[in-house]
């Protein structure tokens, strides 16, 4: 593949070596700053996980050269949703907040057990990343939380603070930001007497990469669409 990368951050190097790795050829790397990557020739695909101000360009870049798009930014606003909608009607858009496998299978378990368990138990979610991370909670932590109240009924609190009596029907979120944790997200289950925790721990943003990487090789073989994580495991 021919790839253009979005950003010049750490995970926009990442992508490259890993990209080069496996033999594909990265055009270079653009963000707002600094188009100048955008006339190295027409790529295949443009791979982006920076911020949501390289959209514009990126929306630009791909419905003129009608290239696959996979995006990984997170703290998008409904606007930008509105975008990545529009541009799958035109070329295959790979869009997940998280592109680890193992996220995605953590998904079909909760897909599994909240349906289970949120009659006699009390669900929380917490989640750990570094001290760099600019929102909260994470992408990652939002796409879990919406299946865990995939109906809505749960009134979320974001944290808990001063005199907040008994729980009511509620699920609490939690968001830790320290060091150079890659990344952390638990589910808990507390019920009478037991507790039932999911955990997916990353140990370094390589896992990120790897699946940004394979979902760019799935999408350049798709037709116009909206894909995810689900679509890798099937």
């Amino acid at each position: 593949m021919k790839v253009l990368i979005g950003g010049k951050g750490k995970m926009g190097s990442l992508i490259v070596s890993t990209a080069e790795a496996q033999g594909h050829d990265v055009l270079g790397c653009a963000d707002v700053f600094d188009l100048s990557a955008l006339e190295a020739g027409e790529a295949d695909v443009v791979i982006d996980f920076s911020h949501r101000d390289n959209l514009s360009w990126i929306k630009d870049y791909v419905t003129a050269h009608h290239c696959a798009l996979v995006y990984g930014t997170t703290g998008i606003t409904e606007e930008d949703h509105a975008v990545l909608n529009d541009l799958s009607t035109q070329v295959p858009v790979f869009y997940s907040s998280n592109f680890s496998y193992g996220v995605a299978v953590m998904r079909k378990l909760l897909e599994t057990a909240v349906p289970l368990l949120e009659g006699s138990f009390d669900m929380e979610l917490s989640e750990t990343h570094h001290n760099q991370k600019k929102d909260a909670p994470s992408g990652t932590a939002k796409a879990l939380l919406a299946i865990m109240n995939q109906r809505g009924e749960y009134r979320e609190v974001y944290g808990r603070e001063g005199i907040t009596g008994a729980r009511g029907k509620e699920i609490g979120v939690h968001s830790l930001r320290g060091g150079t944790e890659a990344g952390e997200h638990t589910v808990y289950f507390f019920g009478d007497n037991e507790t039932i925790t999911i955990t997916h721990h990353a140990q370094n943003r390589q896992i990120f990469v790897n699946g940004a990487v394979r979902a760019a090789e799935f999408a350049v073989t798709q037709s116009a669409g909206m894909y995810d994580m689900n679509d890798l495991l099937f």
